[in-house]
């Protein structure tokens, strides 16, 4: 089975961004119609479009990931499904 059918991911929310910056969308996803991961980002690299997971400024003015996918094969469907609700 995939791993979008046993996890039910979903994109319940993306909102692109005009202008010139490197973030192009952010996004909310769904899990298991249960559960929402907001602020992920759509971010143009220099290899191009990839996905930034929900990160949070910490005291020392660094920025943390807040929330991190232990499998490869999870970080890579999240990205293709954000990716392609985003058009990229």
């Amino acid at each position: 089975m995939a791993i979008n059918e046993n996890l039910k991911l979903e994109v319940s929310r993306l909102h692109k961004l005009n202008g010139s910056g490197a973030t192009k969308a952010f996004c909310d996803l769904s899990i298991l119609d249960s559960f929402v991961v907001k602020g992920l980002r759509v971010v143009e690299g220099e290899k191009g479009l990839f996905v930034s997971m929900p990160q949070e400024a910490g005291k020392d003015g660094k920025w943390y990931t807040t929330v991190i996918p232990l499998k490869r094969e999870i970080k890579d469907e999240i990205e293709r499904l954000v990716l392609e609700a985003y058009g990229g």
